[in-house]
């Protein structure tokens, strides 16, 4: 399981598939994810396979979601804000409903 070393203090929310995460400043989207215990990010168009980030550096494009109402966004490189929307991307390039 992926967890911080040491517990933050301070938390943000951000939301993924309208369910409310708690990340720590400083967090990536795909940290937050993956600390708040999110296995799956998407499911990858060539073999409907589950997505999930590999490299968290940006080289996989393991870690695509929409963010913001931006699509095909590496969560590993966007830091979180507070209020953030982010969205899984279904296997045709849309939104997930």
């Amino acid at each position: 399981m992926f967890r911080r070393l040491p517990e933050v203090s301070t938390e943000i929310t951000i939301f993924f598939d309208d369910r409310a995460v708690v990340a720590a400043p400083g967090d990536s989207v795909a940290a937050a994810l993956l600390a708040a215990g999110v296995t799956v990010f998407g499911v990858n168009r060539a073999n409907d396979l589950p997505r999930a980030p590999r490299c968290l550096i940006g080289n996989c494009y393991e870690c695509l979601v929409e963010i913001e109402g931006e699509g095909r966004r590496q969560a590993c490189l966007v830091p979180v804000r507070d209020g953030m929307r982010v969205r899984t991307i279904a296997p045709e390039g849309d939104p997930a409903p």
